[in-house]
């Protein structure tokens, strides 16, 4: 130890020892630097900061070494030989290298020993060759244990310093000790070294020429070594700062991933496991980073997924391509599912190797359930589209069709395939046309008058327009401008409609029966007429039509063979009929008919023409029919100039003709408008002549025809008028009807006859008519009730006569209203049996409880065989249902007596008794 510190204090100078020591410190301190950049490199780079260290280090040890020459002084010159300095310097830096290289290559402990190792034994083979490289005049002999020494020193104090190396903190002791520890090693390896050493002195001159002079050499070393130290250092500087400026962005990117929680970013490894956790990733799915990290990723999926090696393929695809994107169900740690849009990313180091994946999870439930509703409700409104009975086309402002649904194309028949998105509206319209196979010529005319028109109804901002096509089908289209300059239209096939409202509009002015014009219409006509014959100065007749008896052919065979018969007479009409004649049917037997003439003779051909159409027999149904009209005439300007002043007089001339038993065509006279006049009159006073107390009950015995006891009395209306006297009733009767006066007229009758039977001392019935009006009013049977309430009459002394005509015509209203009369305890007669079309059915459509034979076959029994089987029939028909049947009109003796022979149950007539005024009557009344 002695020898050691003789040979630095006496042999060296202590400035340039120092130099020495400070280079060594300096070279360590870089070398321990650069093997910490290195440590945290990987790849070439790793490998570019092992060669650094090497170098800055190893020359730097390099330089420590022949400072410390120059300051030695062994009392000769000195000299050095410059291969051998070379070759000095290059071991220095092999060694250098060769230790880092060893430090970073195998495991701790190891890698500490190999490397102090190698740094000692390569520092004190430079030592050694460096001194070889020494020329002075004299010898150089070294001790063996001082070799010996400095070579197990260097090596022990360099292992201790790479034990050292590793930081396990940033203080200044941590960072600095091996630097010293190492410095410490090179210098006790130099000066052990050169303790050691003994010159011994050659008269041999030296050849200067070959040798560096010591002056050189400190200048080199100096310039050399201070360059490189601070190459190195600032090389280490800029890493260390890159290195900070990385790992504070490394450490914000780990803040921000760890803090994202919309998205989970996580890393896997090489297997697919799971290698970090991020709060996304915990939120999303549920796991913390302590239960998931270490796991398999396919966790994720679910079973049927894992079967089929859905997470498998996912890396396979990122390892193939780089990168695997899907979206699809994943499962939660509760087991719950949510739709994920994944991402995963393939990892690759600096020299390309795959070193993981990144995987980014993004919960795309919402946008899910959203695409879904959209899809759905763009689905519906597909299917809306598709299945709606419009048509319906949208259009840009390009007028390019956008889209249209398959009902427009089967309305306008478009062949299969032809209309597609994208085409124009013009070359729609031609394809329209041109599919119809018509000349192409014409079919291109059409199409542009058809886009024209069209185009004028759009660019007019909206509308709607029907459109009749030859084929028979009429369109409906509507147009609704968009903001966007577009348009939707609409096309609905309305033909049904349209044929419909002309239906309507048809039957709106034509009669729906036989087709011919209605009131309205004919009124239309002659107004017109008129106009054009006031211009001329012509004539217009206008004729009305009434069919004869054919209330009968109604009553005797029903009204559907009265319907044919008004069908036939229209179609003869129609025949007769020439250009510029009208002919219209007002309702029920009443026609009417107009024809514009100059000549009187145009106008008794039209007559005659229309006679001979309405005068012959019709064959209905099995049924012989004869058919004949009453015809009235009135002409323009003569007998009227109004449409309302000739069908007046026209009626009046025709109800003139219908009462004449000759003449079946009567022209208008003046005379006729006073019989018109007194007919309003009457009906005037009609309504009057309850108040005015002019209306009276007369009363018919009706009889037992086996016993000849009285068993009621039919009562029997009279009006004495204040002025006209007695009226008979077949002359205000029928009016009354028409002027609906028959109500109250009816009421009273009731009213009166129940109220007078109430008075008898007897309990004989009353046999009351309704008429058909009465029978069709809605509270008859409430009138009735009201009036036995009002009056007392016991209803089983009421008897109600029903006539057949009133019940046909409403049959069903007719018979709930006598089924609700019935249910009050009155009896129902059917009146006038015999005379209908229908009887037997309108027996078995109610259950009658008399049947009341009508006069006409009375009349002729003595004469008429036929007449007397029918008697004879009706009587067998009433025994076999139960129903007493009374004879009407009996007026002899012979009549009663064949009554009496088959068993008719009673009679009425003047042989029994001849109407007459209750205290005429011989009815008492009851004290």
């Amino acid at each position: 130890m002695f020898t050691v510190l003789t040979c630095v204090t006496q042999q060296h100078n202590l400035a340039l020892v120092g130099l020495a020591g400070l280079i060594c410190f300096l070279a360590s301190h870089c070398a321990m630097v650069l093997l910490h950049r290195a440590t945290s490199s990987e790849g070439a780079a790793r490998w570019v900061w092992i060669a650094t260290a090497g170098a800055a280090g190893g020359f730097g040890i390099w330089a420590t070494h022949f400072v410390a020459m120059l300051a030695y002084d062994p009392g000769v010159v000195v000299g050095y030989r410059a291969g051998l300095t070379l070759v000095s310097l290059l071991v220095a830096i092999v060694a250098t290298s060769a230790a880092v290289a060893a430090k970073m290559a195998y495991e701790r402990w190891v890698a500490n020993i190999l490397a102090g190792v190698l740094f000692g034994a390569g520092i004190g083979s430079m030592h050694f060759a460096g001194m070889l490289a020494i020329e002075l005049p004299g010898d150089l002999s070294w001790d063996s244990r001082f070799v010996a020494a400095s070579v197990v020193l260097g090596i022990a104090f360099s292992v201790a310093a790479f034990r050292l190396s590793v930081r396990r903190d940033r203080s200044v002791v941590s960072r600095f000790a091996p630097t010293l520890v190492l410095t410490l090693g090179v210098v006790a390896l130099h000066f052990t070294a050169m303790a050691g050493v003994t010159v011994t002195p050659d008269a041999a001159a030296l050849d200067p020429s070959t040798l560096l002079s010591p002056e050189v050499m400190a200048v080199t070393i100096a310039a050399v070594t201070f360059s490189l130290l601070a190459a190195g250092f600032a090389a280490a500087m800029f890493a260390v700062h890159s290195d900070v400026k990385a790992a504070k962005a490394e450490r914000n990117f780990k803040l921000l991933i760890e803090g994202v929680t919309d998205y989970a970013i996580y890393m896997l490894d090489l297997d697919g496991k799971v290698s970090n956790w991020n709060a996304g990733a915990e939120r999303i799915k549920g796991y913390t980073a302590d239960e998931i990290v270490g796991k398999d990723f396919s966790l994720f999926y679910s079973d049927e997924d894992r079967s089929r090696g859905s997470p498998q393929r996912a890396l396979k695809t990122a390892r193939t391509d780089g990168k695997f994107e899907a979206q699809g169900w994943r499962y939660r740690k509760d087991g719950s599912s949510f739709w994920a849009h994944v991402v995963i990313d393939a990892i690759h180091d600096e020299a390309g190797e795959l070193i993981g994946y990144a995987k980014i999870t993004k919960d795309n439930s919402k946008q899910k359930a959203d695409a879904d509703r959209i899809e759905e409700v763009s689905r519906n409104l597909d299917a809306a589209l598709e299945n709606m009975g419009q048509g319906i086309c949208l259009f840009g402002r390009d007028e390019r069709l956008l889209l249209c649904n398959k009902r427009y194309l089967e309305i306008f028949r478009f062949p299969e395939g032809s209309v597609r998105p994208g085409m124009q509206y013009r070359q729609i319209v031609e394809i329209g046309y041109s599919a119809r196979g018509e000349d192409p010529a014409e079919a291109s005319m059409q199409a542009e008058a058809h886009y024209a028109r069209n185009m004028a109804l759009i660019r007019a901002g909206a509308g709607s327009a029907v459109h009749k096509y030859p084929s028979g089908i009429s369109i409906q289209q509507k147009v609704n401008i968009l903001q966007n300059g577009g348009w939707v239209v609409t096309f609905e096939d309305i033909t049904d409609r349209v044929k419909s409202e002309e239906q309507v509009a048809f039957l709106a002015t034509h009669d729906a029966l036989t087709g011919l014009p209605n009131r309205l219409q004919f009124g239309e006509r002659v107004s017109e007429e008129l106009m054009v014959a006031e211009r001329v100065r012509g004539k217009v007749a206008v004729i009305g039509i009434d069919l004869d008896k054919f209330k009968e052919v109604n009553d005797q065979h029903g009204h559907g063979v009265g319907d044919m018969v008004l069908v036939e007479l229209t179609r003869r009409l129609g025949e007769a009929r020439q250009e510029g004649e009208l002919i219209a049917r007002f309702g029920g037997d009443e026609f009417s008919a107009t024809k514009r003439f100059d000549d009187l003779s145009a106008l008794h051909d039209f007559i005659a023409r229309l006679e001979g159409a309405l005068a012959g027999v019709i064959s209905v149904d099995g049924f012989e029919i004869k058919t004949g009209a009453s015809l009235g005439v009135a002409i323009y300007p003569g007998d009227a100039e109004s449409v309302d002043g000739l069908l007046a007089n026209a009626d009046l001339a025709m109800y003139r003709a219908k009462q004449s038993l000759l003449q079946k065509v009567c022209f208008y006279e003046a005379a006729m408008d006073e019989t018109a006049r007194r007919r309003r009159a009457l009906a005037n006073d009609l309504w009057a002549c309850i108040d005015r107390d002019e209306l009276h009950l007369h009363y018919q015995v009706q009889k037992s025809v086996r016993t000849g006891e009285i068993t009621g009395y039919e009562v029997l209306l009279r009006w004495r008028h204040h002025e006209l006297g007695n009226i008979p009733p077949m002359d205000f009767i029928g009016l009354a009807e028409e002027c609906g006066a028959i109500l109250p007229i009816g009421e009273w009758v009731l009213r009166e006859a129940c109220r007078e039977a109430a008075s008898w001392n007897n309990s004989y019935k009353i046999a009351v008519n309704l008429s058909p009006i009465q029978l069709g009013h809605a509270d008859m049977a409430t009138v009735v009730a009201g009036i036995l309430s009002e009056t007392g009459l016991n209803p089983r002394r009421l008897e109600i006569e029903i006539t057949e005509s009133s019940i046909i015509v409403d049959k069903d209203k007719a018979l709930r209203t006598m089924r609700q009369i019935k249910a009050l305890g009155v009896s129902i007669a059917i009146d006038d049996f015999g005379t209908g079309y229908s009887s037997l059915e309108t027996l078995r459509a109610f259950p009658f409880d008399k049947i009341k034979l009508d006069k006409s076959f009375m009349a002729e029994v003595e004469s008429s065989p036929q007449s007397k089987a029918i008697v004879r029939a009706i009587l067998a028909l009433g025994r076999s249902l139960e129903v007493p049947v009374l004879a009407e009109g009996v007026e002899t003796q012979a009549q009663l007596d064949t009554l009496f022979e088959e068993q008719c149950d009673e009679a009425q007539g003047y042989l029994l008794g001849r109407p007459q005024a209750m205290g005429e009557a011989g009815v008492e009344k009851a004290a």
